[in-house]
């Protein structure tokens, strides 16, 4: 029983495996009847099966390269040679294809393995040896495909073997090895289109042009839609110097491949060397719509436009390139020539331009530096189209940077010695300037503006004392040298231009403004602008003042050198200001911690000139700080005087003097000093209680005082003056509207008198004009 079991297995299994067979070679005849009838797709699904089914069917795998082959579907195709060959190892045939399909596929190494294979079955077979000449070739090992091919030629003198030993001997440089073999392949085959081609442009660069013409045309005879023999022969014409048959050939070319940039650019340099460059440039340019970073023709179309004076273009194309040479291998061979045409482009002949920055130039060809200056910088800039080559300053080069607006350059040069200095510019294109430059020092002080007429406070503030839109404006200028203008508010100001320190004036209308600018510039162009704001305050008070126009001037020396600093001063011209606040003063001037020179100064001049611009009628001088009384002689003492030496203080006496220079201009004047007495020289004593004036008496308003009250000490002042507090109390609690200063004097030396101090000193300033008027402090409200 166990024996019929096996006997009956073995029939199935035979049985089976017979069927299997029979089924796989249905599916392989299938296959074979679909690559007949060209239906390839189907034929590798009818292979497929079968191979499935029997799996060593070397004739199927066979059959499936082929399919896939002309599906081109390579790699599979290549894959079953390979199978195939597993089983069919001494079939030299099997490798040549899987090799030749490498060869296909750029799979160079597997190609030569399987070529190898071949060929080492049957020594004989020249195909292998060609499709190896081809791998070499594309590896651009000549030396070995030299031996490829030779071999292939000697087993066989075949137009494809002497066609490409043509090749490898054109790659090697070997031209005339080359043309003798392609004259073998067409002798060969008179109709090889592809050795023809390959004869006529050998010939052509041997320049056997005729013959070439010969060939290209039996080319062109033999394949007629090939572009390529168009090509060549359009070189051809081009060796014969006939541009029109060469432009004509490629002009077929395009139309029969009008995207094809590269025979626009053939035509483009046709065009080029038969000088159309308008047609060139066309042609260039419809090369650049199609490959926008060809920088090959981005380089001729730019050459073009400069053949045509299109310069612009020219230039924005070689600029295109240059920017192009960072990522483009050709744009960077390129790039020295685009540069040498771009620097040629833009050659110009005009000579650099100098322009002095600092020191500011007076003349053209000056230098004004400080007066004993040694070491000085100068700054400029260099205008020019071109690039600078090269500056000199004084034999010093030095490099100029570039900037918004040309080229800046700053230069340290020593001048001791020195009476000019000479600035060298040369740009690339070597135009060349060469500038001298004459040294004068100078001094560097800008203008002193002071304002007279009207009164402008140390802070810049003008005082008006009417609404009248039109005022005269009057002042003066210091500076040591010589004024070139002087400008109000952009109106030029009537001066001596040949004066040192000139006065000016001008009439401006200022309705509707709130300053007053001027300008002052030296004949060094040393130059100040000060600006004076308007105060109309003084405007607003009554035109009705029996005093007139009426100026308070405080002197407040404080800080000493050699003598004690005093509080008192600052306290007592804050204490005296508040209680003038409610009295009709137009103006005060306040001057703080003054020197001796400060004092004469002020007084013989500045307040001289003031009072006569401004045409004050009433004026009050007021000192606070220190005072000596020495040999019957009243002293104010300067923040700078020196305690032992008499000479250092103010005598009261040179007040007096200035006083007399201007008392003209002024009715009323009245010195008050809480310092010291004044001494006889300075006034005349009243020998009785100073009588009150009354404001309705129009002979004390009207005519001339010269007036003075000074406390009686001998000694230095005090920090808490009662001579002050009793004066500003009077004024400031007064409920009347016009006060007469023998009033006020009254009062104060009654309180001083209270506190056991010496009796001030009340009466008339000695040799200036006195009338018997009186000074009068008349309120705002009055």
């Amino acid at each position: 029983m166990k024996t019929l079991s096996l006997i009956f297995l073995s029939v199935f299994l035979l049985g089976s495996f017979t069927a299997t067979a029979q089924n796989a070679k249905k599916h392989y005849k299938a296959g074979e009847d679909f690559i007949m009838a060209g239906n390839y797709q189907d034929a590798v699904d009818q292979l497929s099966k079968a191979v499935d089914l029997e799996p060593d069917m070397d004739k199927a795998y066979l059959a499936r390269a082929d399919a896939y082959e002309h599906l081109g579907m390579l790699a599979d195709a290549a894959a079953d040679f390979d199978r195939a060959g597993t089983f069919l190892d001494k079939k030299p045939e099997v490798f040549y294809n899987a090799g030749r399909l490498y060869y296909e596929l750029g799979e160079y190494d597997k190609s030569i393995e399987r070529l190898d294979r071949a060929i080492a079955l049957k020594r004989n077979f020249v195909e292998p040896y060609l499709v190896e000449t081809k791998v070499y070739l594309a590896e651009e090992k000549y030396e070995d495909a030299l031996k490829s091919i030779d071999v292939a030629l000697t087993l066989k003198e075949t137009t494809q073997n002497y066609y490409y030993h043509g090749i490898v001997n054109e790659k090697m440089g070997n031209l005339e090895s080359a043309e003798s073999d392609y004259a073998n392949a067409v002798t060969k085959d008179r109709r090889n289109a592809e050795a023809l081609r390959a004869l006529a442009d050998i010939r052509i660069r041997l320049s056997k042009t005729d013959f070439a013409l010969q060939n290209i045309n039996a080319a062109i005879q033999a394949d007629p839609d090939n572009t390529q023999g168009y090509v060549i022969r359009s070189k051809a014409y081009v060796k014969k110097l006939d541009y029109p048959k060469a432009i004509d050939d490629i002009s077929k070319v395009i139309i029969l491949s009008p995207e094809d940039p590269e025979m626009y650019y053939i035509r483009g340099i046709y065009y080029q060397e038969f000088t159309q460059h308008n047609n060139a440039i066309n042609d260039f340019t419809k090369v650049l719509l199609l490959e926008p970073e060809n920088a090959d023709a981005l380089y001729k179309r730019a050459w073009s436009n400069e053949q045509v004076a299109n310069y612009k273009d020219a230039i924005s194309d070689y600029e295109a390139l240059v920017g192009l040479s960072e990522y483009d291998v050709q744009a960077q061979i390129l790039l020295k020539e685009s540069n040498a045409r771009l620097f040629e482009l833009y050659r110009e002949a005009n000579k650099p331009q100098i322009v002095i920055m600092e020191p500011v130039p007076r003349d053209p060809q000056v230098m004004q530096f400080p007066k004993d200056s040694r070491n000085v910088i100068i700054k400029g800039k260099l205008l020019d189209e071109s690039s600078i080559k090269e500056l000199k300053v004084d034999g010093l080069a030095v490099q100029p940077t570039e900037g918004e607006e040309g080229w800046e350059f700053l230069a340290a040069l020593d001048i001791e010695n020195k009476e000019d200095i000479l600035i060298e510019v040369t740009d690339i294109y070597d135009n060349t300037i060469s500038t001298r430059y004459t040294i004068n020092l100078t001094e560097v002080l800008p203008p002193l503006i002071t304002i007279i007429a009207p009164y402008a406070s140390e802070n810049n503030i003008i005082y008006l004392d009417s609404d009248d839109p039109n005022i005269y404006v009057e002042g003066r200028i210091e500076d040591e040298s010589l004024i070139e203008t002087i400008m109000i508010n952009g109106v030029l100001a009537s001066y001596i231009p040949g004066e040192i320190n000139p006065g000016f004036t001008a009439n401006l209308n200022v309705m509707n403004q709130t300053r007053i600018i001027v300008t002052a510039v030296d004949v060094f162009g040393n130059k100040t602008e000060a600006v004076f704001k308007m105060n109309k305050e003084a405007a607003l008070i009554s035109d009705n003042n029996p005093m007139g126009k009426t100026w308070a001037v405080f002197i407040e020396n404080s800080n000493y050198e050699t003598f004690a600093s005093l509080d008192g001063p600052s306290k007592d011209v804050t204490l005296m200001r508040a209680a003038l606040a409610k009295y009709q003063i137009h103006n005060v001037i306040h001057k703080k911690d003054m020197s001796k020179d400060d004092m004469e100064r002020f007084f013989s001049i500045e307040l001289r000139d003031l009072v006569r611009s401004n045409r004050v009628n009433s004026i009050l001088i007021w000192y606070a700080g220190h005072g000596k009384f020495i040999n019957d002689r009243g002293y104010w003492i300067p923040t700078d005087s020196r305690r032992d030496d008499e000479f250092t203080f103010f005598d009261i006496n040179a007040l007096k003097a200035s006083l007399i220079s201007y008392s003209k201009y002024v009715t009323h004047t009245l010195v008050i000093t809480d310092a010291c007495e004044s001494g006889p020289s300075f006034y005349q004593a009243m020998r009785s209680t100073p009588q009150e004036r009354s404001c309705d008496d129009w002979q004390a308003t009207k005519f001339k005082s010269s007036q003075v009250f000074a406390s009686a000490g001998y000694e230095l002042a005090v920090d808490n003056s009662q001579f002050t507090r009793t004066f500003a109390n009077s004024l400031a609690n007064s409920p009347n509207t016009c006060i007469p200063i023998e009033a006020i004097v009254n009062k104060v030396t009654s309180a001083v008198a209270k506190s056991n101090q010496q009796k001030p000193k009340f009466g008339r300033i000695d040799g200036l004009e006195d009338e018997d008027g009186t000074f009068f402090f008349i309120s705002k409200d009055y």
